[in-house]
C-alpha cells in the first residue's frame, strides 16, 4: 500500500468517527499500519499528528454545527468530546490555590 492511500483511508475512516473515541492504534489497525510508522507518515504527509488532526477536526465540526444550528453549546461540545480540550493558560486560571 502506498503511503498516500493509507493516510487517505485513515483519514476517511477518522472522518466516519470522528465523534467516537478515536485511538492511534485503533485507526493504524483499520490500514495495516504500526502505530509508530502511521504515526510517522500521517506526521510526515499531513504536518499534524494524528490527534492533533482529530482535534482540529472536531472543533471545526463543533464550530460549524454551532452556526448553522440553534444546538446548546454544551450539547455539541459533548457530542465532539471538544470538553477534552484544555489549555494550560486555562487550567490555571481555573485552578484555585
Amino acid at each position: 500500500m502506498v503511503w498516500a492511500d493509507a493516510i487517505g483511508q485513515a483519514i476517511a475512516y477518522i472522518e466516519s468517527h470522528i465523534a467516537d473515541e478515536l485511538s492511534v492504534g485503533e485507526i493504524a489497525k483499520q490500514v495495516n499500519l504500526s502505530p509508530f510508522y502511521f504515526q510517522k507518515g500521517f506526521s510526515l504527509l499531513c504536518g499534524l499528528t494524528v490527534m492533533e488532526y482529530i482535534r482540529k477536526r472536531r472543533l471545526a465540526l463543533a464550530g460549524s454545527e454551532l452556526v448553522s444550528s440553534d444546538a446548546k453549546v454544551l450539547d455539541v461540545a459533548l457530542k465532539y468530546g471538544c470538553l477534552l480540550y484544555t489549555s494550560d493558560a486555562a487550567d490555571d486560571r481555573i485552578s484555585v490555590d
